[in-house]
């Protein structure tokens, strides 16, 4: 009987470590919360950049806040919609260089660092946002 009981818990231990496993990568960030401080420190990456900081120049940065979270949610998976315009509308015009969009990923990444997201994270993230590289660069 006593080992029987331990096999069923043992079993219920495993099903538990397999349902946490079925988290989305938003619950994983921690929700909306880290992901709203994601943003805020990549902000504060940008505003201290002298190479990426022209770029924004005439951004509204409230505007610009509230969409990145909104993309950052879909793409971890959150239950957001982005609501703004599509990266080619956005970025049109920049002629960003691969140089200036590899920095401004440097940028993203020390946002991560110091929202303490592990390594893990940030690549899972990442990887999600990797097909709007195309939509950015050299319009």
């Amino acid at each position: 009987m006593v080992k029987q009981l331990m096999v069923i818990a043992a079993c219920i231990a495993i099903l538990s470590g397999c349902a946490s496993r079925s988290d989305t990568l938003y619950e994983e960030l921690g929700g909306q919360a880290k992901i709203n401080e994601i943003v805020e420190n990549f902000v504060y990456e940008i505003e201290y950049n002298e190479t990426i900081l022209p770029y924004f120049a005439d951004t509204d940065i409230d505007r610009f806040m509230e969409k990145f979270a909104e993309q950052l949610c879909v793409f971890s998976g959150g239950p957001c919609r982005y609501s703004g315009d599509t990266m080619e509308q956005v970025h049109g015009g920049m002629n960003i260089t691969e140089a200036d969009f590899n920095l401004t990923v440097d940028l993203f990444i020390n946002a991560m660092n110091k929202a303490n997201v592990p390594h893990t994270l940030q690549n899972k993230l990442i990887n999600q946002m990797t097909h709007t590289r195309e939509q950015m660069l050299y319009l």
